[in-house]
């Protein structure tokens, strides 16, 4: 049988004497595969192949005698590398079986890219079955398969359509191709939801149980796979032997190895001189006979010493350096320092007293000179160790290098700012001092005229002044403790506004002018009430009796203790705050002539803490504890919102212009607000090192004060400018003392003469106080 084989393939290897011989490199889509030499010790004799029981799949085996045509049958020449496609190697093979070759049954299912041969010492690889061609007495064709392959029946859906997104094959019945270029199809699914929910209720696998998206099966884990699962969900390693916190072992260490990292030989230029290297060492030997180069002297081993006390050289290198620092240099020693000192150096009773009662840094001297018979008899010094330690300080501590400083005169980091003087008038001194209350005075107003003051306190009166006298003319007594007082800035009329509790009264102090007392009270009186009665949150009523001859003329009954009251620059407005955070009527507005009450604001937008009309434009001023909303009250709007940049606002003033608005707050700051500049300060000031109660500006001077817990008014020059490219100058100016602070308490209130650059203030001692 072996022999009819042999003949047959030497047939077979003349007919294909037509095959092109010249073929020496193919190149096709397929991948191509090297042809690798082979070893002799790889050529084995057919006999072995035939005895060896794992060759019991033994096909055939045909003997060619001709060299030669075995090439042509093949297409190949005799190189030392020569590259094979398998579309090539399938040709050839087909080529082969077409030729009659007998007893290749085995082989019906064997893919030629399956296969591997051998060439007159050439192999091609071509795993995992495997055809070898070895030269024996001639040429030896041996073919056997290594494994014999499965039944298309029986053999796995293997994926071959490659590293592509599976969801292009959604809507196909198949998954790819096969090695024939047959469609590999899915397994059929024809489960629905029910089908699958009682699948999950049977099944005890069911949640072990997963689909391979590349083949569409259902596959079953095993418990190794499950545990593999759970400790990568987990986070952990998926080799369980693995042991994260295993010690690190350095790869190099400073031991000598016994083996070599790698065994790879020495390179060539590592033991043969290089001739660059030669050239670079010849011209720098060259270099240096010519004395181009000169080698580095020795470093001197020598100490080198330097007089502390001797004089630099400013020629020197040091000298001349810009950032050079001299060592500090302590005094040389004098006469007082001698153990025999003249006696005008010895010190008496009076000054040795005087010297031990002076602090440590006043003393001229830091001992005391002594007088010793002999050098022998001088003691040890008791300070010798600890000034010792501090002149090794200085030393160490000196610093050796200067920084760079920019060469700025001192002077012009200074505000060019006037002198005081050039901005006199302002209050400088104490002139009166009003007392007569016996708790303190919380608030002060001056009459338009100036001639008098009224000043209200906790000890439930309502005083009248005459300015310039510091008699008290008049004295009021009320329900409680007054908590603000207001003078009517319009000068045709003569009302005060005093707020107690939940109560504001408006007096006729009765003081001045009859005929304007007179005229206040007909314009009073001339009131018609309509026909019509609105309700209102406030309740009006005239005062009978004995309250009409003390000077009460309206009272007004509030729902909620009023803490602030203000009046409009015309007279006929007057506004109050009830400071509640949880209801919207805080500010109400009364309209003297008309007896009406309203209540501007629909919601809350914070605690306020004060308001203020503005002197010429129908602006309203609230003050929250950290903004200031500015209102047009025709347009019924929001025109600004200024932000304090502080804690808590404590009062508010309003410049006579209506441009400017200054701020005191409860942290020891005050405000400075430029309405057509900014929503934030232009300047904030922290003079006062306590809380700010009163801020106020001088209706006719530029000039403006703050009164503090500190128990000081501190009055500032402040010009505003009509240009508006110029920035308002504020300078403080004065610091005006009187004031002393009770319970923690200062200054409490402090306002302008209308005309004079004069400044009253109140404070917690019960005294007012004028400073001209």
């Amino acid at each position: 049988m072996a022999c009819r084989s042999v003949a047959r393939a030497e047939r077979v290897s003349r007919g294909t004497a037509s095959i092109n011989p010249g073929l020496k490199q193919f190149s096709f889509p397929m991948p191509c595969l090297p042809i690798e030499r082979t070893r002799d010790s790889d050529r084995k004799p057919c006999s072995q192949y035939a005895t060896s029981p794992s060759w019991e799949n033994l096909a055939a085996t045909v003997s060619v005698t001709s060299e030669s045509s075995l090439r042509c049958l093949f297409g190949i020449r005799r190189q030392e590398h020569l590259w094979m496609s398998t579309r090539q190697f399938s040709a050839a093979w087909s080529r082969l079986l077409e030729m009659g070759i007998e007893h290749f049954d085995a082989f019906g299912s064997i893919e030629p890219s399956a296969l591997s041969f051998c060439l007159d010492g050439f192999r091609v690889s071509l795993a995992p079955l495997r055809v070898s061609l070895v030269k024996i007495w001639g040429v030896m064709f041996t073919l056997w398969p290594v494994k014999r392959v499965k039944s298309r029946g029986t053999s796995d859906i293997r994926n071959t359509v490659g590293n592509i997104p599976m969801e292009w094959y959604k809507d196909y019945p198949h998954i790819g191709y096969d090695l024939d270029g047959k469609k590999i199809f899915k397994p059929i699914r024809n489960k629905d939801e029910l089908d699958e929910f009682l699948d999950k209720m049977d099944n005890p696998d069911y949640w072990r149980t997963v689909q391979d998206k590349m083949t569409g099966a259902d596959i079953r884990l095993s418990d190794e796979q499950v545990d593999l699962v759970h400790r990568l969900q987990e986070g952990k390693f998926g080799d369980v032997n693995f042991n994260e916190y295993e010690p690190a072992v350095d790869f190099f260490s400073n031991e000598v190895m016994i083996h070599p990292v790698t065994n790879r030989p020495q390179d060539k230029r590592s033991f043969i001189p290089s001739l660059i290297e030669k050239e670079k060492v010849s011209k720098l030997v060259h270099a240096i006979k010519m004395g181009w180069i000169k080698p580095r002297r020795p470093k001197e081993t020598t100490p080198q010493y330097y007089d502390l006390w001797a004089k630099e050289d400013p020629n020197s290198i040091l000298g001349r350096h810009k950032m050079h620092v001299p060592a500090p240099k302590m005094k040389l020693p004098g006469h007082e320092e001698s153990y025999n000192p003249p006696p005008e150096y010895l010190m008496s009773e009076e000054e040795r007293l005087a010297w031990e009662q002076q602090d440590p840094e006043d003393r001229k001297l830091s001992f005391l000179p002594q007088k010793f018979a002999c050098l022998r008899a001088v003691p040890a010094y008791s300070r010798f160790i600890h000034e010792r330690f501090e002149r090794c300080l200085d030393l160490y501590l000196c610093p050796r290098q200067r920084k760079m400083r920019v060469n700025v005169n001192p002077e012009d980091l200074i505000p060019k700012l006037p002198k005081p003087k050039d901005l006199q008038p302002f209050p400088t001194t104490q002139s009166l001092v009003y007392r007569g209350h016996t708790s303190l005075v919380r608030s002060i107003s001056v009459s338009p005229s100036g001639q008098w003051l009224v000043s209200g306190s906790d000890d439930c009166t309502v005083r009248f002044w005459e300015v310039s006298t510091a008699r008290c003319l008049k004295t009021l007594e009320v329900g409680g403790a007054v908590k603000g007082v207001s003078w009517n800035p319009n000068p045709a009329v003569c009302l005060v506004a005093v707020s107690y509790d939940d109560t504001i009264l408006l007096l006729n102090p009765g003081l001045g002018d009859r005929l304007l007392c007179t005229a206040t009270d007909q314009l009073i009186s001339s009131y018609e009430e309509p026909e019509e009665a609105k309700d209102q949150p406030v309740q009006w009523a005239v005062s009978e009796g004995e309250g009409h001859e003390q000077g009460h003329r309206l009272v007004l009954k509030h729902p909620k203790a009023v803490r602030q009251v203000t009046w409009h620059g015309k007279g006929d407005y007057l506004a109050c705050v009830m400071p509640d955070n949880s209801s919207n009527l805080q500010v109400v507005i009364h309209q003297v002539s008309k007896r009406r009450t309203q209540n501007p604001f629909r919601k809350s937008k914070g605690l306020v803490q004060c308001v203020s009309f503005h002197p010429v434009r129908p602006y309203f001023f609230v003050a929250t504890q950290r903004y200031v909303r500015v209102y047009n009250l025709i347009k019924q709007e929001l025109t600004k919102k200024l932000m304090a940049n502080c804690k808590w606002i404590s009062s508010m003033s309003v410049h006579p212009a209506g441009d400017n608005v200054i701020c005191g707050s409860y942290d020891c700051r005050l405000a400075w607000f430029d309405l057509d500049l900014s929503t934030k300060p232009y300047k904030v000031l922290r003079h006062h090192k306590k809380a700010l109660r009163s801020v106020a500006y001088h209706n006719h001077y530029p000039l403006f004060a703050s009164g503090s817990d500190d128990g000081s008014v501190i009055v500032c020059h402040g010009m505003v400018y009509n240009d508006l490219l110029q920035n308002p100058l504020i300078v403080p100016v004065k610091v005006l003392k009187g004031h002393t602070i009770t319970h923690d308490l200062g200054v409490l209130d402090v306002t302008f003469h209308p005309t004079q650059p004069w400044v009253f203030s109140s404070g917690a001692d019960g005294t007012v106080r004028l400073f001209t």
